[in-house]
């Protein structure tokens, strides 16, 4: 399901910021849509840390054949052995079984997100070990589809503007915040598109 703001974010960035509109064009075909619930999402978050897309969903893929369902549940039960030979680190075994746990005992996934403005739910999931602000921020664009997130920690997004904006040259997390002010109530769509220029392949969390 994609957004409802989806378009009108596109048709408005397309008129103020000549970068995007090219990329928009480029992928005219593509949109985000939501794939997965609550825990499913923050779990592939936790996968996908520190390492490529391919990565990620290679290693999403096989825990996937490992266990019989992806449910807390049953990250609970799993043999950390099994997820270790899914390529999941110990440390990533233990961030999912502990998110697991938050989800199985009600501490998470009973809230209603809708009340909570985007800096109020990032203060509640980054409580969970494991969880940081880039993580958070994954559940915001990918479950919640909150319009105007910018993950400055996103090595992707860092990467995608300093091509697109600076010729190729580092820019400082001040210096992308200043170019992302443009972009604003829809940052989570910039930013989307700018990780499709430089994979085509979407990320699915």
């Amino acid at each position: 399901m994609t957004p409802i703001y989806w378009q009108q974010a596109v048709t408005e960035l397309s008129l103020r910021d000549p970068i995007l509109c090219r990329l928009f064009q480029q992928f005219s075909e593509a949109s985000l849509g939501q794939q997965n619930d609550a825990f499913t999402t923050l779990a592939r978050a936790i996968v996908g840390q520190q390492i490529s897309v391919k990565a990620a969903a290679s290693i999403w893929k096989r825990v996937c054949i490992a266990l019989p369902e992806i449910t807390p549940p049953a990250f609970m039960a799993v043999e950390p052995d099994l997820l270790r030979d899914c390529g999941l680190s110990a440390r990533k075994i233990n961030y999912l079984q502990d998110l697991a746990g938050h989800f199985e005992h009600g501490l998470l996934g009973r809230t209603d997100w809708s009340n909570l403005s985007d800096e109020e739910l990032i203060r509640q999931l980054v409580c969970v070990r494991g969880v940081g602000r880039w993580t958070a921020e994954m559940f915001l664009i990918f479950h919640l589809h909150r319009p105007d997130v910018l993950p400055l920690d996103d090595i992707g997004l860092q990467r995608a503007i300093s091509i697109h904006y600076n010729g190729g040259l580092p820019m400082h997390k001040r210096e992308i915040n200043a170019v992302a002010q443009n972009w604003q109530p829809w940052r989570s769509v910039a930013t989307w598109y700018l990780w499709r220029s430089l994979d085509p392949f979407p990320v699915i969390y």
